[in-house]
């Protein structure tokens, strides 16, 4: 049988307290399970997990049946790959020991089979000066080592109190608005940049709606769905040089 597919997913959201948060780590754990023979790699573009902070010794509870998952598929052969997003951003070494999940950076290009991608969370591509101070403070050494000293207990019950009041909880839209998106201008840009060196496809999460929009220059700009009411993700075929959705009426990925 030969290994073909290369699947593309963001903004899972596990763990996030809203929308039937069990049932949500149920289908996407139940999917993981039942990835076709065919699957190849498997490409985590952030915001997998609502929060997730490593201690030392501690992780955060209420993700076993998915890690359990992604450890089965690896075990399987299986390549991982993750990007860490926004709400995942303190993912550290956890999944790299444990699991053999390869990390990548928050943009990275990654070959596959002679064609390139650009792959990234996309956060950061938006232009939000308030987000991206936020991000900064999130990624500060010095803050992210004060933070490991307060007792899990309160970390996390902090972070799930913040969680709460966050956009996704209370519903606030999020929205690829096509060739007036920033993610389009940085696609643009990066490819008048870097013209010898061509980028078949783009493909970012963070803004919860699928889309596609073809460049000028033949190159694909893709942004992933979420999970927390639907599930649309992509598949690229490298035999057939193809991509496609997929989201939870294809049977194949989504057995009961």
């Amino acid at each position: 049988m030969n290994k073909r597919l290369h699947l593309f997913i963001s903004d899972v959201h596990l763990g996030l307290r809203a929308f039937d948060p069990v049932e949500r780590e149920h289908r996407f754990s139940s999917f993981l399970y039942n990835l076709p023979r065919e699957v190849e790699s498997l490409y985590l573009l952030g915001d997998i997990f609502d929060f997730w902070y490593e201690y030392k010794y501690v992780i955060p509870r209420n993700f076993t049946r998915s890690l359990g998952a992604l450890a089965y598929l690896k075990d399987r052969g299986v390549n991982i790959f993750f990007i860490r997003g926004n709400h995942d951003v303190w993912t550290y070494n956890y999944l790299r020991d444990e699991i053999g999940v390869v990390m990548l950076d928050e943009l990275d290009i990654v070959d596959i089979y002679g064609v390139s991608f650009c792959l990234g969370h996309g956060d950061e591509l938006i232009g939000d000066k308030m987000h991206l101070m936020l991000k900064s403070i999130f990624k500060n050494r010095f803050l992210q080592k004060a933070f490991s000293c307060i007792h899990p207990r309160w970390a996390f019950g902090l972070a799930y109190r913040w969680s709460k009041h966050n956009r996704l909880t209370r519903g606030g839209d999020y929205k690829f608005n096509g060739k007036e998106s920033s993610l389009y201008t940085f696609t643009k840009n990066y490819i008048e940049l870097n013209i010898n060196n061509k980028i078949e496809f783009f493909i970012f999460g963070h803004l919860h709606t699928p889309g596609h929009v073809e460049l000028d220059n033949g190159s694909n700009l893709y942004v992933l769905g979420e999970w927390i009411h639907n599930c649309d993700f992509l598949e690229y075929d490298s035999i057939s040089k193809k991509m496609r959705w997929i989201d939870k009426k294809n049977l194949d990925y989504f057995k009961k």
